[in-house]
């Protein structure tokens, strides 16, 4: 042993009259035809490279008909073929390598005294051999950007247990349907709304069961509450901020009357149309719409200096409604209050110190109408009454979603229920959430198998997220072959 120069040198020698096998026939062998040094790598010890020279023999191959006719012996635990690392430090190099790929590997196997170029150690994590997986029964299928908005890939998960299956290189329908085509005990797929997949899946095999994810479901529905909550400002704006005036409200006042003057004298849609150089879709939004404030949003206020100082502000108007605005902007400056004197001003005078939900906004109230009972607290649970109550369309909408919660619990039965929901949806005056209805209807087979059956997609999209994470570590320049060894191993 020698631990001169920095490096601790190891010094050994295998014993003679020991058999080995033969790689090539498997036969026991100690003739020995010569000896040579091999210098294997080991783990660092106390700060210090370790590299071990150990002499090994080359022996024959006692069977004639052995194709081999001279091997070297390999010592367990210690060698490997075509290998200048011991077993263990090779392990320690493709750890590194499945988490950090390159030069960020590089860099950290520096630190536990293993010199390798980032190229090295991405030729590493290229060798090792992936597992086999099984295929499974029920899996996952999702996409992912290789180059967002040109190039996309698709992953497929074991939906049972978030284990990745396969990275396919292509997200097209066609790609889909052959590596689906070649693996047949697969029975059901859980994805999101995306049609290239349910028709890549129906292609391959229309008996594969397909299932809607049920976040994506609740998603649809929330994005459509939004906008038709956002129709109804003028119902529940008085709950919070006034509606905004100007400009654009006044024309859009102005419009909707002269729309609805032209309709009434029987002119058609698609005349009015061209005579204003409107868009037919505009005039028919501007024509199902029985009052002009529908169309006016209401103000969406974004959190501002003063607000986290509201509290305390409303407690000291409070005990005493006339204190001064000089008072408590010392006050609030002591507190750390880094605005101006007039911000204050502004902000007492609009109302938004009293005023719980002064800030009110589509999704907001969304948010309120979306919440199940038992997490709002009583202030939250009055003024949802109240928006509940602005109108019959927010009503009928506050109860559609509660009763589309309700069925998000999958449960035999449920796709009886969806059909009075979608029956009840139509009968209201809540055009977006019908075009989401109809959205179900058109894949109504795969919405019907999320509300009964117990399978989602939530693993798969919880390993899509860690793809991101390793697309960053390469600063998304990973090519697929590379990105999917990483996905695999991971």
């Amino acid at each position: 042993m020698d631990a001169s120069g920095g490096v601790l040198r190891i010094t050994a020698l295998t014993g003679e009259g020991e058999s080995r096998l033969c790689p090539g026939c498997g036969q026991a062998s100690e003739w020995t035809h010569s000896r040579y040094v091999r210098r294997v790598a080991d783990e660092a010890v106390g700060g210090r490279p370790v590299v071990i020279e150990l002499s090994v023999r080359r022996l024959y191959c006692e069977n004639p008909a052995c194709p081999k006719v001279t091997f070297v012996e390999q010592v367990d635990g210690l060698t490997e073929r075509y290998q200048r690392r011991t077993p263990m430090l090779r392990r320690v190099v493709e750890a590194v390598a499945v988490a950090l790929a390159g030069s960020a590997g590089s860099r950290l196997l520096a630190v536990l005294h293993q010199v390798l170029a980032g190229a090295t150690v991405l030729n590493c994590l290229m060798r090792i051999a992936l597992p086999e997986r099984r295929t499974p029964r029920v899996a996952g299928i999702d996409e992912f950007a290789l180059l967002k908005g040109h190039r996309y890939a698709v992953i497929i998960t074991n939906a049972a247990t978030g284990e990745a299956i396969e990275v396919l290189c292509d997200r097209r329908a066609p790609a889909v349907t052959a590596w689906l085509r070649d693996r047949p005990a697969i029975r059901v797929i859980c994805r999101d709304g995306s049609g290239s997949f349910a028709q890549a899946i129906a292609d391959a095999d229309p008996t594969i069961v397909q299932v809607m994810d049920r976040w994506h479901l609740w998603h649809g529905l929330i994005e459509a509450a939004v906008k038709e909550v956002g129709a109804h400002a003028s119902c529940w704006g008085k709950f919070g901020p006034p509606l905004r005036e100007g400009k654009r409200a006044a024309t859009t006042r102005e419009r909707w009357q002269q729309i609805h003057q032209l309709l009434d004298a029987g002119v058609s849609t698609m005349e009015y149309a061209r005579r204003l150089g409107l868009g037919l879709n505009t005039v028919k939004r501007y024509a199902r719409l029985s009052e002009p404030d529908r169309l006016v949003r209401a103000p969406t206020y974004r959190p501002g200096l003063v607000d986290p100082y509201r509290d305390h502000l409303r407690a000291r108007r409070a005990a005493d409604p006339s204190v001064a605005t000089t008072r408590l902007l010392a006050e609030i400056r002591a507190m750390g209050y880094p605005g101006s004197a007039n911000l204050l001003v502004r902000y007492i005078n609009s109302g938004r110190v009293e005023a719980d939900h002064a800030s009110l906004s589509p999704r907001r109230v969304t948010r309120l109408l979306a919440t199940r009972p038992d997490h709002l607290d009583a202030v939250q649970h009055t003024l949802l009454g109240q928006l509940a109550g602005a109108c019959q369309e927010m009503k009928d909408l506050a109860a559609q979603v509660r009763a589309f919660a309700i069925l998000l619990n999958p449960r035999a039965g449920n796709d009886l229920l969806l059909t009075d929901w979608i029956t009840d949806t139509r009968a209201a005056d809540l055009p977006f959430l019908h075009s989401f209805a109809n959205g179900l209807e058109r894949d109504r087979a795969a919405v019907d198998a999320a509300l009964t059956l117990p399978w989602h997609n939530g693993r798969t999209e919880g390993v899509n997220n860690k793809i991101k994470l390793l697309k960053r570590q390469t600063y998304g320049r990973a090519r697929h072959a590379l990105l999917r060894q990483r996905i695999l191993l991971s």
